[in-house]
């Protein structure tokens, strides 16, 4: 059901980009067969919508123009969720959020029944929401993104990156994807010929070019995914082994589960490798190895040297109260 419930939302989607799709554009864009189209087209007629259906070689399917949105019809569970998402909402790094999302809370309480209003007031005095951690986003800017994502529209952007560094961009936009307190840009960069992520609050000089972009297929189940995956991969940009002096049974029995990646190097000495997103996280892995336990550092010379400043200012802080 809820797979059924995003395509049809996928169609609507399409179909309000205010165009005439052929029957073979949707099914090919929402990957679907013609006969599942056909019953997703009477889904959206069954809620409401007007949607002309004409034959032939130039026929498509349309959505009226002027339709009005079909009576909003709420069980207590769905509006019991509108609520805890609108109080989500406030908190996702959109400049003026929290004041949009909360008058808009605020108006849907007037027309819930009393007992259902004590359940949304709840939500609103005890659910916490963690904040953003970056600069407020433009809903304007969202906004554009979507409707590009939407329409298949080609868009140019200054970007800088979290070294500071600033560049222009090409994209063809994919999804918009909200994940770890931050949102993100899914496209492929037509400067790099590759998928690309871009945090939206970094995105500037947004410029719509009324190109329209290839279908290409994304290398993920979703863009959820796709975001997720890469978060993983600068998380772990920067690697580092650890030579263990210890039989490869031996380390896997002292480190258990921390173990899974280590090999053998001979007899009496196992490879561990370490990863982390920064130099710090890095060393805080070593943390692992137990106390009696001889093991080498191997990596970039970069890593060595911040890990024997490290081990210089621990030595002196410990010195300083002998």
């Amino acid at each position: 059901m809820a797979a059924t419930t995003s395509r049809a939302l996928d169609l609507l989607s399409l179909l309000q980009s205010h165009r005439q799709w052929s029957g073979a554009e949707l099914a090919e864009r929402l990957q679907v067969t013609a006969r599942t189209l056909r019953r997703d087209i009477e889904r959206l007629r069954e809620l409401g919508y007007r949607i002309d259906a004409t034959r032939g070689s130039a026929g498509g399917y349309r959505l009226v123009a002027g339709s009005q949105l079909p009576p909003l019809l709420l069980n207590d569970e769905e509006a019991v969720t509108i609520a805890i998402g609108l109080r989500t909402a406030a908190t996702q790094g959109i400049v003026d959020g929290e004041q949009t999302s909360l008058s808009a809370l605020a108006k849907f309480e007037q027309v819930l029944p009393s007992g259902l209003r004590e359940r949304v007031n709840a939500l609103a005095d005890y659910v916490r929401p963690q904040p953003s951690r970056t600069e407020p986003v433009s809903s304007e800017l969202l906004g554009q993104l979507a409707l590009a994502c939407r329409d298949g529209e080609r868009v140019r952007f200054h970007y800088v990156s979290a070294n500071g560094v600033e560049s222009r961009r090409r994209v063809d936009p994919h999804s918009l994807v909200a994940a770890d307190r931050h949102w993100f840009l899914v496209c492929w960069d037509l400067d790099r010929e590759d998928w690309r992520t871009f945090r939206i609050d970094r995105v500037s000089r947004l410029l719509r070019t009324g190109v329209r972009s290839s279908a290409r297929k994304l290398p993920a189940a979703d863009a959820a995914e796709f975001v997720a995956a890469a978060a993983a991969s600068i998380r772990k940009r920067f690697t580092a082994d650890v030579i263990i002096h210890l039989p490869i049974e031996s380390m896997r029995k002292r480190f258990g589960v921390w173990s899974n990646d280590a090999v053998a190097v001979d007899d009496e000495s196992t490879r561990w490798p370490i990863t982390g997103e920064s130099f710090e996280t890095m060393l805080y892995s070593i943390m692992w190895v137990p106390a009696g336990v001889r093991y080498e550092l191997r990596g970039s010379p970069e890593f060595l040297a911040f890990a024997r400043e490290a081990a210089e200012r621990m030595r002196e802080a410990v010195n300083a109260h002998a």
